[in-house]
């Protein structure tokens, strides 16, 4: 073979036999992918490709080929919360989890609400040479909601998405003027609906086990109506808006609403909001104080049902490192929130493949096409398997068994109330721009 041959042999690899499910082309079938310098070089559903010799491969018989998945809701930390994670340990933790893509929220400190803190992430995502990192910048100054921020300044350094995330923007006219820029700039809105006065000094959801623990209830309503609110203020601007981690069934009913009346509303759900309810909190369980706060079983089967007939049709983890002395506190003091990046793949098996209440197909749409179309970047190549796209891909195995276990997790932090839990459906390659870059041994 000629040096040029064994070249460009180098720059493929090989996936066969696998199952492909791509949403953005339709395809749901066995057959052959093949990457080379970096794309997508071919895909060939039903049929096989015959490679150079010296192409490296992967026989993924039994196996779902996929897009790399992404996650349009995580906590990178950093700038300021470096303890908890930093961006290097996080996107470590996307690719074990089998994200090639997370979107970052900007309620860091400083928050990012300039172009230079936009461009500091963009700097470490790049140096950390992980998982593809994309920002979503505060909304208004500080996250105050109060003045507003240079959106479209950020927009063009790169930001893909804007919220004050942490916060929910809780006036009305500052609400309606954000929605008018998040128009005029083709940019998604994403809401963290929380009237901030109903949740004064919530530390869980409002109901007996609350009342049993002598713990602040937090009211469902707290999310319902801001987001019933946001709902009415978008009827004028019809911005693309989005809400983020939804805890109340009574939320999944005002967006089906919203979208049955044509306007651009969609919401996502996180596993800890499909897989647990309030009595997790038993025992003054820090591990499950959540933002918004785990709900009632009746809950969980109206998000799922939500998840069922399309109303929700993005999944996001809300990956929220934090370490383990601040969980260590007293449930009402410690802070809210869960990591899930290393392990979000195989609860979303459990909560809506094993359950009955979607498939593969749609759950692999949930966690690529969707979340890319939501954030602009499917214009980038991103969430797809088309033919010179990025390359960009996850095997997956449904069928592998295994047991969370925090202490290997990439995160930095520990903070997982599925620690010891039994689960199914696992990521065993994850492959960023035609490289491997985490292979399950």
């Amino acid at each position: 073979m000629s040096n040029h041959a064994s070249n460009h042999a180098s720059n493929m690899l090989l996936l066969s036999r696998g199952r492909i499910i791509d949403a953005s082309q339709g395809i749901d079938r066995e057959g052959d992918l093949l990457l080379a310098d970096g794309r997508i070089a071919r895909v060939a559903p039903g049929g096989s490709i015959d490679v150079p010799a010296g192409t490296r491969r992967i026989d993924c018989g039994g196996k779902i080929i996929a897009p790399g998945l992404v996650d349009p809701h995580v906590h990178l930390r950093e700038p300021g919360g470096e303890s908890k994670e930093t961006i290097k340990t996080g996107t470590a933790s996307a690719i074990a989890g089998g994200f090639t893509t997370v979107c970052c929220m900007p309620n860091t400190v400083p928050a990012i609400d300039t172009t230079t803190t936009v461009r500091f992430v963009q700097q470490a995502a790049k140096e950390a040479s992980s998982a593809r990192v994309f920002v979503v910048a505060a909304a208004t100054v500080g996250r105050k909601g109060e003045q507003l921020a240079p959106m479209a300044a950020m927009a063009a350094a790169g930001a893909v998405a804007f919220s004050d995330d942490g916060e929910g923007v809780a006036n009305p006219a500052m609400m309606r003027r954000v929605l008018e820029v998040c128009a005029s700039l083709g940019k998604t809105f994403m809401q963290h609906c929380q009237d901030a006065q109903l949740s004064e000094g919530g530390v869980m959801n409002e109901g007996p086990t609350a009342t049993r623990l002598g713990l602040v209830p937090w009211p469902r309503e707290a999310e319902e109506i801001m987001l019933e609110r946001d709902v009415r203020l978008d009827r004028a601007s019809r911005a693309r808006y989005h809400a983020q981690h939804l805890s109340s069934g009574g939320s999944a009913a005002i967006i089906r609403r919203a979208r049955a009346e044509g306007l651009p509303v969609s919401g996502e759900v996180s596993p800890h909001h499909l897989l647990l309810t309030d009595e997790a909190c038993l025992g003054y369980n820090t591990q499950a104080k959540m933002n918004p706060p785990l709900r009632s079983a009746r809950d969980i089967a109206q998000l799922k049902e939500a998840v069922a007939d399309g109303t929700i049709d993005v999944l996001a983890t809300d990956h929220a490192p934090h370490t383990a002395a601040e969980k260590a506190r007293d449930f009402a003091s410690a802070p809210f929130g869960i990591i899930g990046l290393d392990c979000a793949l195989a609860l979303y098996a459990k909560a809506l493949i094993d359950d009955g209440v979607i498939g593969w197909p749609r759950l692999i749409e949930l966690i690529t096409h969707k979340p890319a179309q939501l954030c602009g970047l499917d214009a980038r190549g991103i969430g797809t398997l088309r033919e010179g796209s990025a390359g960009d891909v996850t095997v997956i195995d449904p069928n592998l068994e295994w047991t969370i276990d925090v202490s290997k997790f990439a995160s930095k932090s520990r903070n997982c109330p599925f620690d010891g839990w039994r689960v199914r459906g696992r990521a065993v390659a994850t492959i960023l721009a035609g490289e491997v870059r985490f292979q399950l041994a």
